[in-house]
């Protein structure tokens, strides 16, 4: 969603959307409309800037991706 660049599926993170919150999948199970970022930070700030969350899970409106970069600064730093 974010770099727009192709990748294995095992390779991205699977995110969410609980209420109006934009939260990571970890195992895939998550009930719901799912959307694949790559786990770094620069794509997590390009979908933000081009809201891509909120026409992947068509919504009107922002969404809080605060717990989504929380995990994503979490595994950078691991």
């Amino acid at each position: 969603m974010g770099c727009r660049e192709r990748a294995v599926k095992s390779e991205l993170l699977r995110i969410v959307m609980n209420k109006d919150e934009c939260v990571p999948d970890h195992r895939g199970t998550l009930p719901g409309r799912g959307a694949y970022l790559h786990p770094a930070s620069v794509c997590l700030d390009l979908a933000v800037r081009r809201r891509a969350f909120p026409r992947a899970f068509r919504v009107q409106g922002p969404l809080d991706t605060a717990a989504l970069r929380h995990h994503v600064e979490q595994a950078a730093r691991q």
